[in-house]
């Protein structure tokens, strides 16, 4: 294989609501903690241990503001991306780093009754499906798509392929 390849796949809940920091050239960012649990059944004891993993996941732009609006706190969600480890110094200037998951694509799992986030029962958000209807872009339902009831954003770049 002469590639290589950075991509992430989570699903998980949201540790907390979504945190936003805006630019002055109108982007933005958002962030926030994914819980992932592993579960299983120690062979010696027979009690069942979980493990839970956090991951900092960062989301930008027109998608960082989809999850503010919709994401909270416990909801479950689909999460993909790359892994991107940054180095920063902290107040005593000590170098530290930080691995986060930048964010490409998301699908709300949780039903849009139970978060009590209001209604995200449309399709996707991306490049690709920007020329689609308002409703869709802005994550307002359709009147056909009450069996959805998750919801797929998409940031990636346009591409050249045919199909």
């Amino acid at each position: 294989m002469t590639g290589t390849l950075n991509k992430v796949m989570l699903i998980g809940h949201t540790g907390d609501d979504v945190k936003m920091h805006y630019f002055e050239g109108g982007g933005s960012i958002g962030r926030f903690p994914l819980a992932t649990n592993e579960v299983y059944t120690n062979k010696t004891s027979g009690e069942r241990v979980t493990n839970t993993e956090w991951h900092n996941v960062v989301v930008r732009n027109k998608a960082a503001e989809i999850c503010e609006k919709y994401l909270k706190k416990g909801d479950k969600v689909y999460i993909e991306g790359r892994i991107k480890t940054r180095k920063w110094q902290d107040d005593k200037g000590v170098e530290r780093y930080s691995t986060e998951i930048h964010c490409t694509d998301f699908t709300f799992l949780t039903p849009k009754d139970a978060s009590g986030a209001g209604d995200n029962s449309g399709s996707g958000y991306g490049q690709q499906q920007q020329s689609q209807s308002k409703p869709q872009a802005t994550g307002q339902s359709r009147q056909n798509s009450a069996s959805n009831q998750s919801q797929s954003f998409t940031q990636e770049d346009d591409d050249d392929l045919p199909f």
